[in-house]
């Protein structure tokens, strides 16, 4: 019964838990779920079907942390979208945007002012830096990193385990990092350990095997270098 909801009247259909902390002015929309403990800022637009603070029920041999959960704390500004899940241990940044039924998982970072697009699987421990922007249906596995003002298109797949589950327990998993304002294609698949440079470009459909250096440009499967990101096109 710790993780019990009730109903509330501030919102149709809202089912409040124990403990929760809701700030000034912020918008509610219908059949919202806020579980106990969790933290909603000042002006921050909680849309429809939203699930705010679940905790998750991990698989017997699942290798998750199993460490009791901080709250969830959506920063100022912030909205979590119609049907979004965003589990307990998440911070949610100023101003950061978690799209239409995208999922959360438990001890993510999302940084001020970044996006993550409809429908997007964010697994535990996931790390997105500030202003990034993570387009639709995408999927960043468990200890993936997305520093900050990174693109990540469309579908984009990241993984972080070579033997698809048959490792030793003790083997932690290797997300993939994702550098200050690189640009990863639509489809690409990124193995897992590698990193993505600074300014690095990755084409769509790309398959990538070994780090991308920085400011350069690489496509196909696997992916190669072909040339450097040019001047006019970085962030700076």
């Amino acid at each position: 019964m710790k993780h019990c909801v009730h109903p509330s009247d501030l919102a149709p259909g809202l089912m409040l838990g124990h403990d929760t902390e809701l700030g000034d002015d912020i918008e509610l929309g219908a059949w919202v779920v806020i579980h106990s403990g969790t933290v909603v800022g000042d002006g921050c637009v909680i849309q429809d079907g939203a699930v705010l603070g679940k905790h998750p029920r991990l698989g017997a041999r699942s290798t998750a942390s199993r460490e009791p959960l901080a709250p969830l704390r959506v920063g100022t500004g912030a909205a979590v979208c119609t049907g979004a899940v965003v589990y307990a241990g998440v911070e949610v940044g100023q101003g950061a945007i978690v799209g239409d039924q995208s999922q959360v998982r438990e001890r993510c970072r999302i940084g001020a002012g970044a996006v993550i697009g409809r429908g997007c699987g964010l697994d535990n421990d996931v790390q997105v830096g500030a202003r990034a922007r993570v387009q639709s249906n995408c999927y960043l596995a468990a200890n993936a990193v997305i520093e900050e003002d990174a693109f990540v298109a469309p579908g984009v797949v990241t993984t972080n385990d070579d033997t698809m589950g048959r490792h030793a327990p003790d083997v932690a998993m290797r997300g993939p990092r994702i550098g200050r304002a690189a640009r990863v294609g639509a489809g690409a698949v990124l193995r897992p350990g590698v990193t993505v440079g600074e300014e690095a470009f990755v084409a769509a459909g790309a398959v990538v095997i070994n780090d991308v250096d920085p400011r350069t440009v690489v496509m196909g499967v696997p992916a190669r270098p072909v040339r450097e990101v040019p001047e006019a096109d970085l962030l700076g």
